[in-house]
């Protein structure tokens, strides 16, 4: 694959690449439900993400609902399966956005990268990372990098050794970073998550080490203490 060739020449991150299944990009159809969906992952688990997806298609039979039958569903059914009040209406405002704007997946699929988070922003509830999301994961953009998410963030500072407290030098620092990835830096935010969700976390392995230290140190002390008290106890039954 081209872009395993291009990002692996990154010593570092051919590191984290090697631990990783190769992924490949898929385009798809209903760019309005991803949409949806993306929203009601938000701050979300991938697991229990899941489960808001599986909930809300069961609203429509388990099959996948038109934008007009997410616009007809009331607000208070949205709220049943679990959704938060802005989510339920973000929502909506997609679903009628799409109507509004008689809005097809050719139409979507002609638009540049910045044409699309410029329009599809304007949507109420939708920010750039949804739409980032939108363009990386639904039309397959190969080269988007969301330089706004917690999780790249996250990695690219363990990885890299970046200073987060300055959250500017931070983000110009992961951009200059980026710049060798291109033009496939989706692929790269892709593997950095798969990476940062897989691997353990060395912070968390030096504490786990630790406390098992301690753990066989005072079972060290306690048999130590044993000994001594019997040693005690035969010396006094002899006495």
């Amino acid at each position: 694959m081209e872009h395993i060739i291009h990002l692996t020449k990154d010593k570092k991150f051919k590191t984290i690449i090697e631990l990783q299944e190769p992924y490949v990009l898929q385009q798809r159809k209903n760019v309005y439900l991803h949409l949806c969906y993306s929203i009601m992952s938000q701050q979300l688990s991938t697991k229990v993400a899941d489960v808001f997806h599986q909930r809300f298609i069961n609203l429509y039979g388990g099959k996948e609902p038109t934008a007009a039958q997410i616009a007809g569903t009331p607000f208070e059914t949205l709220r049943g399966i679990g959704l938060s009040n802005a989510k339920a209406r973000y929502v909506h405002n997609v679903s009628n956005f799409f109507i509004e704007e008689k809005i097809t997946d050719d139409r979507l699929y002609e638009m540049s990268n910045e044409e699309l988070i410029k329009y599809l922003t304007q949507i109420k509830g939708v920010g750039q990372w949804t739409v980032e999301m939108i363009l990386m994961f639904t039309l397959g953009r190969e080269d988007i990098f969301a330089v706004d998410d917690l999780g790249i963030q996250q990695a690219i500072c363990r990885l890299y050794k970046v200073d987060p407290s300055n959250k500017k030098a931070m983000k110009e620092k992961m951009l200059g970073i980026s710049k060798k990835w291109k033009p496939y830096r989706t692929y790269a935010c892709r593997y950095l998550w798969g990476w940062k969700d897989n691997s353990p976390d060395p912070k968390a392995k030096s504490t786990k080490k630790n406390a098992k230290s301690i753990k066989e140190k005072k079972s060290v002390k306690k048999k130590n203490t044993k000994s001594v008290k019997e040693k005690k106890r035969v010396k006094k039954k002899r006495a």
